[in-house]
């Protein structure tokens, strides 16, 4: 008899890769400026606004220089031309060690709290303090743990843990300790068994578990474990401990103190924030111990950025706060954007100036502005989001997408790249064609094609 051929089934399975959500300036990598300052016409995600760009990277070298606090920056210009992208830009440019903090304009308008004390705390979010101490630690592979017992002198039958003589190996040489019991109940606590390395701080007692010394990396066991080298050095070393923060969590972990003033104890606060009314006294106290430590040199202020979008929305109160803001000791960079032209300013009695802010602080903000893209950097602006979204498009269907960011917004041009990708999906294409994005068009309207819609049939909607 002939054998039966059994065949198998092998599925392919699709990745597991997560991938990164894409957003509206996912592709904005920095400013794409050249290493004399200047624009180049297409990089990091840019492409054109050459001039705005430069004034960005002229206001990054001063925030690295620090020549720029107490100072604001406004980014005026038609939407969609790119000023919240400019911002981010900077952000980026400035890396993740120097605050950034983002807001709207209409986030100061709340039942809870006042709105100075929103963009206060907003200005302290963007003000960051680096602390550097210096530790006595000891640090190395756990090669005995021996807890010391005693009878209990309550008068139980019990015994107690009087202390625990741990060792600790690192490539130099072996150091027994003898500890307190509360070391051992931290110890404890981090789960920490034989052959792992740990860190523990002389001066506070603290013990972190750094992980599973590498040594036992050939083992199998459920669990997966983190393994590290051995440490090098010396068990008992002077390590300097740099941490960031911002003045912001320093008031929130004081706000009900619970130990002293000096940094140690403001630190051991930041852990457990309370939602608690920060009083204007409690922020100068903070501020004079922060001063004092900068003088010392333990800590130096890192002054951050500030950006305050839609800042028309802003009210007359709002803006006197700012005014006066800008020029305490302690002040980020500010840096506002708008799209307004000459409009009243919120809040006054009818006031009108231009951007709708206060011509008083208009004198105290350098200006940039951001031109309209032209048809052929709007067809440039589109290939860079097809390419960031993974979408493929002919260059007929991109020369049409960018007739379609002429007659209405680059915005909306961008915004008809996903749902044409499904359309051609759903036709069995991979690459759009101009047919989907012409039955985009008639699924979905543009503003100015809504607002024609509204004016020929007036009579069918509802007005007031």
């Amino acid at each position: 008899k002939r054998r039966s051929i059994i065949k198998m089934k092998i599925d392919e399975v699709a990745s597991t890769t997560k991938k990164a959500r894409v957003a509206t300036h996912t592709h904005i990598k920095g400013l794409g400026l050249n290493e004399k300052g200047a624009a180049v016409a297409q990089a990091a995600g840019w492409v054109g606004q050459e001039s705005a760009r430069e004034a960005s990277g002229v206001v990054v070298d001063m925030i690295k220089e620090k020549k720029m606090a107490g100072r604001a920056l406004l980014f005026t210009g038609a939407p969609g031309t790119g000023k919240t992208a400019l911002a981010l830009g900077i952000a980026q440019e400035l890396g993740t060690k120097v605050p950034f903090c983002p807001m709207v304009g209409s986030e100061v308008y709340s039942h809870e709290v006042k709105k100075t004390e929103v963009l206060m705390e907003n200005f302290r979010r963007a003000i960051g303090l680096r602390i550097k101490e210096n530790k006595e630690v000891y640090e190395g592979e756990i090669v005995e743990m021996t807890p010391e017992e005693t009878e209990s002198t309550s008068g139980g039958y019990g015994k107690v843990i009087t202390s625990v003589v741990v060792g600790l190996k690192t490539v130099k040489g072996t150091k027994q300790l003898k500890l307190d019991p509360s070391i051992y109940d931290a110890m404890q606590k981090e789960k920490v068994k034989l052959g792992d390395v740990i860190y523990l701080e002389a001066n506070s007692g603290s013990v972190k578990r750094v992980g599973r010394c590498d040594a036992y990396a050939s083992e199998f066991d459920l669990e997966a474990e983190e393994y590290v080298p051995l440490p090098k050095g010396d068990v008992h070393k002077r390590k300097e401990i740099v941490q960031d923060v911002t003045l912001h969590d320093l008031d929130a972990a004081n706000a009900r103190p619970q130990g002293g003033s000096d940094i140690i104890s403001m630190m051991s606060q930041i852990m457990k924030p309370k939602k608690t009314e920060i009083t204007e006294k409690l922020r100068r106290e903070i501020n004079n111990v922060v001063n004092r430590y900068i003088d010392s040199g333990i800590a130096e202020l890192v002054p951050g950025v500030l950006f305050i979008d839609e800042v028309h929305m802003l009210d007359q109160e709002c803006f006197t706060f700012l005014n006066k803001a800008l020029e305490s000791q302690l002040a980020p960079i500010v840096i506002f954007a708008t799209n307004r032209g000459v409009c009243p300013v919120k809040g006054s009695d009818g006031m009108v100036a231009p951007h709708g802010i206060p011509v008083d602080l208009l004198d105290r903000l350098l200006i940039v502005r951001t031109i309209p893209y032209t048809s052929e950097e709007n067809v440039r602006i589109l290939a860079v989001r097809a390419d960031v979204e993974e979408i493929e498009m002919d260059e007929a269907s991109l020369a049409r997408l960018g007739e379609v960011g002429d007659e209405t917004t680059l915005r909306h041009a961008a915004q008809l790249m996903t749902p044409a990708a499904v359309i051609a999906q759903q036709s069995g294409r991979e690459e759009i064609s101009i047919a989907d994005l012409e039955e985009c068009q008639r699924l979905f309207f543009d503003p100015k094609k809504s607002a024609k819609l509204l004016q020929e049939q007036a009579d069918k909607f509802i007005t007031y």
